[in-house]
């Protein structure tokens, strides 16, 4: 095992974090990342050597430095709080068994946390998404299929992300001689090779990395009528995010509650900024210790700061972030999202003759309840009032 060190002279301190995540992605053999000091430390068993990580890792602070600003924290509130909680979590969440632990961001949710996620999933449709007139719910499959995924640009935006369903042949000599190496080998061997191009299909169908891609592809090619619409829909996301699942909150596999708006401009923005100031209150009374400010999405592309910079200076996006007191740090809880005409083109949704402009509010259910807990603990007379009341509220009429 060696540890390589590479100074990180060039680049904004704002931007170390992005640089930490993506090199997780340079290496299968990196064993850990740490920043220290302005370097980052790789510690690694790649045959590739030192030389190898630190080309590779290089190559990542080249593509993040283009451009001549590191980004600039732009907070639009704060609501700040001294929460009683500063342990750790998970740890405690783990000696109750309240979760059980797969592996890195893959976690069983157990009482008192499977209830809680539950509750805020109630809360943010009760609370924000029913305050949008017409709204409609929908239900989605956890998969997509690769030519809808195509449409959004994921393949070449998010690569590293994508976990990729697949099959066997439709093959008889195929499914029996697989099925024969496995009884053979006394059962699944993940450290023996498998022949994925004589056996499996080429992936039609991924794990589905967001929400409202599916609500874009039910409108593909329809026109729809007034000034838009809007739904709700909750599902299972999966994004494969390599080392970075040991960082708190980075699951694997993740429920994700979005309000999505689809329709004229002044539609999708009058209703994004409703949905910024419902936030808002939302935080103010539960009392979480958080935070709302300008983002970009984690691009891995060769134009990642085109990309990252156009989002910025058009304030496509927000993050709602909670704190996390034991690490210090805080995590990203909830997403504003515009989208411009980005989707409406890409599936060909009209209003009248324009393509529609879509927009969306995520809500990260485990991470809501993970950084809740992060702040308040497990023990519910330490728990704002407000939320509370309102937990056992819900409590007395919830299965």
């Amino acid at each position: 095992m060696n540890t390589v060190k590479i100074s990180l002279a060039g680049l904004a301190e704002s931007q170390h974090g992005q640089v930490k995540y993506a090199s997780a992605f340079a290496d299968e053999h990196i064993h850990d990342i740490a920043l220290v000091d302005g370097h980052i430390h790789i510690t690694h068993s790649s045959p590739n050597g030192d030389e190898g990580i630190t080309a590779r890792v290089e190559r990542l602070i080249e593509r993040f430095s283009h451009g001549d600003f590191g980004f600039k924290e732009n907070i639009l509130f704060e609501h700040k709080v001294n929460t009683p909680y500063e342990g750790d979590i998970i740890a405690e969440l783990v000696e109750r068994k309240a979760i059980k632990v797969l592996e890195p961001g893959l976690f069983i949710f157990r009482e008192p946390f499977s209830s809680l996620m539950r509750f805020l999933d109630y809360s943010f449709v009760t609370k924000i998404a029913k305050r949008f007139e017409g709204m409609q719910e929908e239900q989605y499959p956890a998969v997509i299929h690769s030519h809808t995924l195509n449409k959004t640009n994921h393949f070449t935006s998010f690569p590293e992300h994508i976990h990729f369903v697949t099959h066997l042949r439709e093959d008889l000599d195929v499914i029996e001689s697989f099925s024969q190496s496995i009884r053979e080998a006394g059962g699944w061997d993940q450290e023996k090779p498998l022949a994925m191009d004589a056996n499996m299909v080429k992936p039609n169908f991924m794990m589905n990395p967001s929400t409202c891609y599916h609500c874009y592809e039910g409108l593909e090619n329809e026109t729809l009528e007034g000034d838009g619409i809007v739904v709700t829909a909750i599902a299972k996301c999966h994004r494969f995010e390599s080392k970075n699942h040991s960082d708190f909150g980075r699951l694997l596999d993740f429920s994700m509650r979005e309000i999505i708006f689809v329709g004229k401009p002044d539609f999708v923005k009058e209703n994004r900024l409703k949905s910024i100031e419902y936030l808002k209150e939302l935080a103010v009374e539960w009392n979480v210790d958080s935070m709302l400010e300008i983002a970009n999405d984690p691009f891995f592309t060769n134009d990642f700061q085109v990309k990252a910079s156009f989002q910025r200076n058009q304030e496509m996006k927000y993050e709602l972030r909670l704190s996390i007191p034991h690490v210090k740090k805080s995590i990203a809880c909830s997403s504003v999202n515009f989208h411009s005409n980005t989707f409406g083109n890409a599936f060909n949704i009209k209003m009248g003759k324009r393509n529609a402009v879509t927009g969306c509010v995520g809500f990260g259910i485990e991470r809501w309840a993970f950084a809740f807990l992060a702040q308040y603990g497990l023990d519910e007379s330490q728990w704002p009032a407000t939320f509370r009341e309102q937990y056992h509220a819900w409590q007395e009429k919830a299965l």
